[in-house]
């Protein structure tokens, strides 16, 4: 899931209420903001089961999670149904953990294609009563409908009347929090599941929140609430109420972030539905069928998976000024490893030896490997000139770069899988479905 985009001042605030909704009233990227906002977070409940579970109505009262293959080792939860919740099944426990909760448990198989084509619908709807859609990631948006309330009725009707459409022509639920930023309507979509509305409106915002575990607001992870916690900060009142310098000595920018958003006084825009955040890496992992043993099997491993990290960078018409490289061993211990480029480029071959120096020169070997990511990082949009030194041969780099974009043309036209690196095809651990080579066979 994608986190939103927040930008705060920090700086030493007065204590009164008044001083502070003054000094946060202004949005750097925006200037003056209106003194009344609806925001409206909406999240799809339990996507992935839910929309399996389309096809299987006669499922809907049993224990049903959506994982991956034990066979192919993608033997992990990634989603669950109320049913199976019950029996204390959690997202991203093994397969066999969640088989020991629940021995009758029904697994399904995961079908990307499907929930993004329901999360385009649900978003259709969405974009009927506002543009200003930004996206946490497939099952999860915001919208602004402030301008919309003249046309629809309150923050809290608009909610009821999307939950309800959603469900009469999509066939899903979702979870609505309605409240005047994005961190309150985000803790309203969590506090009632399934199928609800949640309003949590300026005048009695603390009496709803500041009761709440401070590891229910967004920003706090599980590593952040512990820190907190041991310093006695259990709620997010108890947050809003701490000095905001001493939240900052605590976390940095993000306690003096957190402390902004315990206030009430986070103030940062919806984003319109075109509008998207900036992009900082890009990158692609895999889980192998059977664990790599072998620099070979590496290699061919990280070739792979730069073909499509090299196709995106060129596709969006950015290049990057490093590399990241991602070991997760057999034990699930891991480690990464990054290195700059001298000048940044979108070659994928480029990206690809830098990827493999950097495996060679920094990994040692303890177990054998399960996964491995790549990332393409230091990402800037490509510039129209640069500065080239002496030794440089462009001509040769412009000739590389036509011969990988006219491959990204024919992926494009004919499958991802109509043109494939040589030292890829015998694919002996990759996953079938997710490489294609169950096509090319």
């Amino acid at each position: 899931m994608a986190a939103p985009s927040f930008s705060y001042p920090i700086i030493s605030l007065p204590a009164s209420d008044t001083e502070r909704e003054r000094l946060f009233a202004t949005d750097p990227r925006t200037g003056p903001l209106p003194p009344y906002r609806s925001i409206l977070h909406c999240d799809l409940n339990n996507f992935f089961a839910s929309a399996e579970l389309l096809d299987h109505p006669e499922l809907r009262e049993f224990p049903v999670i959506v994982g991956g293959s034990k066979a192919d080792r993608h033997g992990i939860v990634l989603a669950k149904n109320y049913a199976a919740k019950r029996y204390g099944i959690i997202t991203g426990e093994t397969l066999s953990q969640a088989i020991d909760k629940c021995p009758h448990l029904i697994s399904l198989p995961p079908h990307y294609d499907k929930y993004l084509r329901l999360s385009r619908a649900v978003r259709s709807v969405y974009e009927r009563y506002t543009d200003q859609v930004e996206a946490m990631g497939i099952d999860e948006c915001f919208l602004d409908v402030t301008a919309s309330e003249r046309f629809f009725g309150s923050g809290a009707a608009i909610a009821d009347e999307i939950r309800e459409t959603v469900k009469r022509e999509v066939g899903l639920t979702i979870s609505v929090g309605v409240s005047f930023n994005k961190v309150f309507a985000k803790l309203g979509s969590d506090m009632k599941k399934p199928d609800a509305v949640t309003v949590i409106p300026p005048e009695s915002f603390r009496e709803i929140v500041w009761p709440l575990p401070s590891r229910d607001m967004l920003g706090v992870g599980m590593k952040t609430y512990q820190k907190l916690y041991y310093r006695g900060i259990r709620t997010v009142g108890d947050i809003a109420r701490c000095p905001i310098s001493l939240m900052q000595s605590y976390l940095g920018k993000a306690g003096a972030a957190l402390w902004v958003c315990a206030n009430g006084l986070e103030r940062s825009p919806v984003m319109e539905q075109d509008e998207r955040c900036p992009i900082k890496s890009v990158g692609h992992g895999m889980t192998l069928v059977a664990d790599l043993v072998s620099e070979e099997e590496v290699l061919e491993t990280i070739l792979e998976l730069t073909q499509e990290v090299g196709a995106k960078l060129r596709k969006n018409d950015l290049k990057c000024g490093g590399v990241a490289v991602a070991i997760r061993e057999n034990d699930l211990s891991w480690r990464e490893y990054q290195e700059k480029f001298t000048r940044s480029t979108q070659l994928t071959r480029e990206i690809a030896a830098c990827a493999m120096r950097l495996f060679r020169r920094r990994h040692v070997w303890r177990n054998n490997i399960r996964s491995v990511s790549v990332r393409a990082i230091y990402v800037s949009a490509a510039p129209a000139s640069e500065q080239l030194d002496l030794f440089f041969d462009a001509e040769a780099e412009e000739k590389l770069l036509r011969l990988e974009r006219a491959v990204d043309e024919i992926r494009e036209r004919f499958g991802e899988h109509a043109v494939v690196c040589a030292a890829c095809c015998r694919g002996g651990k990759f996953n079938p479905q997710r490489i294609g080579f169950a096509e090319m066979v």
